[in-house]
């Protein structure tokens, strides 16, 4: 009932000041005039990026050797990596025919994609999953996308040229001890490509039933010896899904982008990179009006190379975010406009070494600087409006050699925030190579999900006199962080030429989980106003299995399933309104199976098949329902040519139209049967 407070707001947005919207299209058209011409800056002939027929098809075992960074902030194979994760490559995205961030992050088997409407998507691992969900940490090659309104992502503004990633790591599980607060259930490390495989230029358009319409140019050169460059711009229009009553839910939304690479190594041992996007777009809202969201940032980063092993590396970041969504009555105070822009400016230092011949020495050391200033609506407040927060951070681990087989790593991250001081997060990892290229490990972490301003600084108000409730819902001055222990075991092995997996167990035990407490019953308060407080405790477990299988040269299969359970319930002598329902909207259980087909002259088929359990959520202390569902995606795809890609994708395809997320009832969202064709020119 209460906490979709900004499930609309998150989406829909006012109009940019003239100046801010001339410069997002000067540069989304600079950039589609440099992708569409050769430009005389570029000191060599560019060669074009493979296509998607030519990418390299790696074998299980080279899968399971993919370098990823973020288990220990520092190369290692997949293989050897002592953690529950999975890597979503660029080949994977390109082939499963999805069209956003949100939908490529269906690939890993260890998260929950819920899509709410047009615009809206709820993701999140092993468990939380709700309007708010806020125990997931999100960055985009090192730059966090995090939202201080309330822990989370705004996942309708995290895009990006698909064709220019180069992999998602999907870590379920704490991360804390390495990444900081609120990597509680999870890390989403999204990296893309270097500009040096981006040379040539790339055009791609094309559209269907949802995705209405949609085009991108993207062009790479080189600038001087060993200095590369590209540039991108991208823009689509997507239409409305649908209630359950068929009627047009008008959800439809629009989005333009576009931004710039630059990476160096005209010094070998010293790296630079330097990137940077801009975005705005329009979003309707169901409960009338049409809002916008835009935004930019710029991140510039420098490693020194000292050894093999051994390197630091500055980075520093600035994020500008701005929303305006339009808010509706509340039965006491008129409708109006929330605005809120962001600015944060991050700097975060590391180095890694080896001590000696058994230990793997890391450290780093952070600080953070955010100005939120938000515009406050009639109905709903934020007090106060104007708020500077800093966080410092620091965070130390040693990976030390037990035997040639066995390896302990020991690390804490400590932070301090503006809202509850010091926070410790220390884990402890054990791994085991029993076997050639079979694991074993297991690993006991603390994390933290620190107070937002929605947990301190909300207000609905009433605008009722005394001695009347002058607000429904409050946030709690002394709302503290909530807390997860975990407890995890895992392996992860090549059985063999095609097949590989990993199987993980994990115990969570949750204290200080966010509840709303009614005020005391009186004749004039009637338990309002609700207060954001700490009186839930609980805990989850569950099992993540995940499988890849050669089926024959040019046919491989990828399959996973998950297990949840929760269990959270109001701490003995608090009361709860929801009665601990508020902060869980997930599966029990869910199941993907992948297919991808090399077929003769050119031609791809791939298939993806979803089930999803029963999603229970609430609306206040009524509990309902999501139905379980199977849902089926088909790309088919044909290279006439080298340059050039036609291909046709089908989404949800076994229905007309099915929910994923929302409380029973005849304005739910449903999310419709939808087909669209895509053409890329590589040049």
């Amino acid at each position: 009932m209460i906490l979709p407070l900004l499930r609309s707001a998150a989406v829909a947005r006012d109009g940019l000041p003239a100046w801010r919207a001339r410069s997002l299209r000067t540069t989304v058209l600079a950039c589609a005039a440099l992708a569409l011409a050769r430009p005389g800056i570029a000191q060599v002939a560019a060669t074009p990026d493979p296509t998607v027929s030519e990418l390299k098809k790696l074998s299980v075992e080279e899968l399971m050797d993919i370098e990823v960074t973020s288990v220990s902030k520092q190369p290692e194979k997949l293989l050897d990596a002592a953690s529950a994760i999975q890597v979503i490559t660029n080949e994977d995205i390109l082939r499963s025919g999805a069209s956003s961030i949100p939908e490529a992050l269906r690939l890993a088997d260890n998260l929950d994609v819920a899509r709410q409407n047009s615009h809206d998507w709820n993701i999140s691992a092993r468990g939380f999953n709700t309007d708010l969900a806020n125990k997931l940490l999100v960055l985009v090659d090192g730059r966090t996308v995090y939202t201080p309104l309330f822990s989370g992502v705004f996942w309708d503004v995290q895009d990006y040229l698909l064709a220019d990633l180069d992999r998602i790591e999907v870590i379920s599980g704490p991360g804390g001890t390495l990444w900081g607060a609120n990597a509680v259930n999870g890390v989403i490390n999204i990296t893309t490509k270097n500009a040096k495989d981006t040379q040539g230029g790339l055009i791609e358009t094309g559209g269907g039933t949802d995705l209405q319409g949609f085009a991108a140019a993207r062009y790479g050169g080189k600038l001087a010896p060993d200095v590369y460059f590209r540039v991108y711009a991208k823009y689509f229009d997507r239409a409305n899904e649908g209630t359950a009553r068929g009627k047009d839910a008008t959800d439809g939304w629009n989005m333009s982008r576009g931004g710039f690479r630059i990476d160096s190594t005209a010094s070998p041992q010293n790296p630079l990179t330097l990137q940077g996007d801009l975005y705005s777009g329009d979003e309707d809202v169901t409960t009338g009006g049409t809002g916008r969201v835009s935004g930019g940032n710029l991140l510039g980063r420098w490693t020194h190379t000292l050894a093999p092993d051994s390197d630091l590396s500055l980075q520093l970041y600035y994020d500008r975010t701005h929303l305006a969504s339009p808010k509706p009555s509340n039965g006491f105070v008129p409708a109006g406009t929330l605005t809120d822009d962001l600015d944060t400016y991050d700097l975060d230092f590391q180095y890694r070494f080896p001590v000696g011949r058994s230990h793997r020495l890391i450290w780093g050391l952070g600080y953070r600087f955010t100005r939120d200033d938000v515009g406050n609506a009639p109905s709903l407040v934020f007090l106060p409006a104007r708020l500077d927060q800093r966080l410092f951070s620091g965070f130390v681990q040693d990976e030390i050699a037990l035997a040639p087989s066995l390896t302990l790593t020991l690390g804490s991250k400590l932070e301090h925030n503006d809202y509850t001081g010091v926070e410790v997060e220390p884990g402890t990892r054990l791994q085991w190579n029993f076997a050639d290229r079979r694991m074993l490990w297991a690993a006991v972490s603390r994390a933290v999900r620190t107070p937002s301003r929605i947990d301190r600084d909300l207000q609905e108000p009433t605008g009722l006199p005394a001695p009347f409730p002058s607000s429904i819902l409050n946030g709690g001055p002394d709302f503290r962080s909530e807390t997860v222990v975990a407890y995890e075991l895992g392996y992860r092995a090549e059985l063999g030429a095609k097949l590989s997996g990993s199987l993980s167990f994990f115990f969570n035990d949750y204290d200080h989980v966010r509840s709303t407490t009614p005020a005391p019953l009186t004749a004039t308060s009637f338990g309002f106003p609700l207060v954001f407080q700490n009186n839930l405790e609980g805990e989850t477990h569950g099992a993540e299995l995940s499988f890849t299988y050669q089926m024959r040269e040019g046919w491989r299969l990828h399959g996973g399933y998950t297990l949840l359970r929760e269990h959270l319930h109001v701490k003995p002598g608090q009361v709860d309104f929801s009665h601990g329902l508020n902060e869980t909207a997930d599966p029990g259980q869910q199941f993907s199976l992948r297919s991808s087909v090399d077929l003769p002259r050119n031609v791809e088929l791939d298939s993806g098949l979803r089930w999803v359990d029963t999603l229970h959520n609430n609306n206040g202390p009524n509990p309902g329902t999501v139905p379980g569902y199977f849902e089926l995606d088909v790309r088919l795809g044909w290279h006439p040519t080298r340059s050039l890609e036609l291909s046709l994708v089908g989404q949800n395809l076994l229905h007309d139209h099915h929910p994923e997320y929302g409380f029973p009832g005849p304005a739910r969202e449903e999310i419709q049967r939808s087909v669209y064709g895509k053409a890329t020119w590589r040049f």
